[in-house]
């Protein structure tokens, strides 16, 4: 424990999780994993922990606390071997109810996000459409203001929670002819009339519902608005360090997860009269992935104490993001190859683990994006700025 960052609290708090975890969730996620489908009760029982009220005010019934908390749920939710059941939670506590508590009003915070912090609703952000992902100004999904309510017409796609969740945090264009300047950002109660999702079938994540999202003139209150009308944009840009930083720390633990598997393994794997453990090439293999990991482990850390500090840290998130994500695979590529034919199997973790970490360099901007974004910062001199 890197006591440069965690204190006896953040422990304590570790360990709490964990046998949490252990306790009330590892013996769901076969079935989970196998059905595509969360059972409700895990998220009261979440709620009633106060695990998705780590990061939100005392006024919502939230723990006020600091970020390197959030930093231990992330890890630990990796370290369960579901990262369906993580991007879950994740998604619902991190990218949900971030803009509810960033930018809805006091009657807003009321009916979704208290309710969301104590896991009596369930919520999902819909940016992506079928035809454009990363290009979040390329959206076509509109809403156009008549009187006082908003008409909802478009798609959205990759949603996780997009399912089950009781709300929806939905960015749409209320000013096409301004490009991204005109986006604006809405909750949209599942219920609502016009609004249907389809569940859709992945190579991973299996445990998460993943859908996709059709608005047919869905008309809502126009006070369903976060913030300020065409500022969804600048809203939305606000919170992508937070995302990239959550998928960084997501990619190192599950990295550490599965070098702790392997060397466990190795230890107790014999070959040729002696544990595998043993062979240099094996050895140095190690060393070297052990660095790597190691290496963007401690960077996300440097990221999420200037994060914590309220420095606008999205180049080096977006980094976190961009190298922690292939570290992750990279490692567990390797890992799986330590197990020979048993990292082929679905009764070992690496299999699994291989498939939900290839979401990684493609989730939340993909790599591709990633880089011409640090392009324009490194070698464009392009400052991104906080919104007003």
């Amino acid at each position: 424990m890197n006591s440069m960052y965690f204190t006896e609290e953040h422990q304590l708090f570790r360990k709490s999780l964990q046998d949490f975890l252990q306790k009330e969730v590892v013996p769901h996620i076969e079935k989970w994993e196998q059905t595509g489908l969360i059972d409700r009760f895990i998220w009261k029982k979440i709620g009633d922990m106060g695990f998705f009220g780590i990061k939100y005010p005392e006024a919502y019934g939230g723990l006020d606390l600091d970020l390197f908390y959030t930093v231990i749920l992330l890890e630990e939710l990796q370290k369960i071997n579901s990262g369906g059941f993580a991007a879950a939670i994740w998604a619902h506590t991190y990218l949900a109810m971030t803009h509810l508590n960033a930018e809805g009003d006091e009657a807003i915070k009321q009916k979704y996000l208290v309710p969301s912090i104590t896991g009596d609703k369930i919520g999902c952000l819909c940016i992506s459409e079928p035809f454009g992902g990363s290009d979040v100004a390329g959206m076509r999904t509109t809403a156009v203001k008549k009187g006082d309510k908003y008409i909802i017409n478009g798609s959205k796609t990759f949603i996780t929670n997009g399912v089950l969740s009781d709300y929806l945090v939905v960015a749409a264009k209320t000013s096409p002819e301004l490009g991204n300047k005109g986006i604006s950002i809405f909750v949209v109660d599942r219920e609502t009339k016009g609004l249907s999702a389809t569940k859709l079938n992945k190579l991973g994540w299996r445990a998460s519902d993943t859908g996709e999202i059709a608005f047919d003139n869905v008309e809502i209150p126009a006070n369903q608005i976060l913030g300020e009308a065409d500022k969804g944009f600048a809203y939305i840009m606000q919170h992508f360090a937070l995302e990239r930083l959550i998928m960084g720390i997501n990619g190192h633990a599950r990295a550490e997860f599965a070098l702790e598997y392997a060397l466990k393994y190795m230890s107790e794997r014999q070959a040729f009269g002696r544990t595998i453990d043993k062979f240099q090439a094996l050895r140095h293999t190690i060393a070297d992935l052990y660095t790597d990991m190691e290496m963007c482990k401690t960077f996300n850390y440097a990221v999420a104490y200037r994060l914590n500090k309220g420095e606008y840290v999205v180049k080096e998130a977006t980094m976190s993001k961009l190298r922690s994500t292939k570290m992750a695979d990279d490692v567990i590529y390797q890992c799986l190859q330590f197990l020979g034919g048993y990292g082929y199997m679905e009764d070992y973790p690496m299999a699994r683990l291989l498939r939900d970490s290839r979401l990684g360099p493609i989730g939340g901007g993909t790599s591709e994006i990633l880089r011409e974004i640090l392009a324009k910062i490194i070698i464009d001199k392009k400052e991104y700025k906080e919104a007003t």
